[in-house]
């Protein structure tokens, strides 16, 4: 089967071999098997956030397909114990419906419960990390089953320590700590509260939380139709650049900027993009026409039909470069990039 068929970009070639695992206690045989014939291991849940190479990959593909939700309530606090093959945003519906606050602005967002932690999922003023309590792992290195607890994670900005040790963790489960019978927590992101019409920093009901996400992201191609090929892709390819002091302050002075807690200053690499020349839908001339930004939003490269990786690596490169020779600046892919 061809990976284009399992990824939101619909780009990558075969896999040598695919395994849809449906019970987390099956991955130690599997693992065992691709290291008796010496293969490599892709673990792949959504597909939402990866680029296959068009030769594919030359190794066995695990497809997580376990599912389970066990749902504990108490003091306020709900715990939700899901199983890593659970779609994402059905979790956010469900706890929305629910009363349950925490994840609402997570909402639309593709792929499954076991990606989040690895990539730290984030949108809108919220990160899985905020919620997250405990996530079960299989440690390949000592082939333990490990209860991790969230500050044993590493978790930042679009990472965690699932990603950065890529080949170590297999994630079975996550525990979410959600409250209960409350509004939304705190909106803090300005967008967001404009659109609610509420002051920053302030709540606002559940469902009116995930409504307007849900809003805000179909307007940027954020959200899966495979009718619209601005959705064709694998979400914000890069993510936005954390800068020092100084490196910051020689932006122009109209660049976004927010401050973090570590001193550090995060930029838009959106904004980047526009001002160094590269608008919504730029990249056609690269490709045939076949892989381009977005044309509601620039931070996505999106497949319009019949693309292949190196086109989408062409528009990627491309953008990357013209922002380093316009402002000095280094834009990080935040797929995982299987080249």
């Amino acid at each position: 089967m061809l990976l284009a068929d399992l990824t939101t970009l619909r780009v990558g070639g075969p896999a040598r071999r695919l395994v849809e695992v449906t019970d987390s206690a099956e991955v130690p045989e599997r693992l065992a098997e691709a290291a008796a014939a010496g293969e490599p291991v892709l673990v792949l849940g959504g597909g939402s956030n990866l680029v296959v190479a068009d030769d594919g990959f030359a190794g066995t593909v695990l497809r997580v397909a376990w599912r389970g939700i066990e749902v504990a309530a108490a003091d306020g606090e709900v715990r939700l114990r899901l199983a890593a093959g659970e779609p994402w945003d059905a979790v956010v519906e469900q706890a929305v419906g629910q009363g349950w606050a925490g994840i609402e602005a997570l909402a639309g967002i593709p792929g499954l419960v076991g990606a989040t932690p690895i990539q730290n999922v984030g949108a809108y003023g919220q990160e899985v990390a905020d919620s997250l309590a405990t996530v079960d792992v299989l440690d390949r290195e000592s082939g333990e089953q490990v209860r991790l607890p969230a500050a044993a994670c590493g978790f930042g900005y679009r990472t965690s320590r699932f990603k950065e040790e890529p080949d170590r963790f297999v994630v079975e489960s996550v525990e979410l700590r959600l409250r209960a019978g409350a509004p939304s927590v705190p909106v803090r992101y300005a967008e967001l509260a404009r659109v609610l019409g509420i002051a920053e920093g302030a709540p606002a009901p559940l469902a009116e939380v995930r409504d307007a996400v849900l809003d805000l992201r179909r307007s940027k191609g954020m959200v899966l139709d495979p009718a619209d090929h601005d959705t064709w892709s694998a979400g914000s390819f890069f993510t936005n650049p954390v800068l020092a002091v100084g490196d910051a302050d020689r932006l122009p002075a109209e660049a976004p900027r927010w401050p973090l807690a570590d001193g550090r200053v995060k930029t838009s690499a959106a904004w980047l993009i526009e001002r160094s020349g590269m608008g919504r839908g730029w990249g056609g001339e690269l490709t045939g026409g076949r892989a381009t930004l977005s044309t509601k939003h620039p931070l996505a490269v999106t497949n319009r039909g019949g693309a292949t990786a190196s086109d989408v690596v062409t528009v990627a490169h491309a953008v990357q470069a013209e922002v380093h020779t316009r402002f000095g600046i280094h834009l990080t892919p935040e797929p995982t990039l299987l080249l």
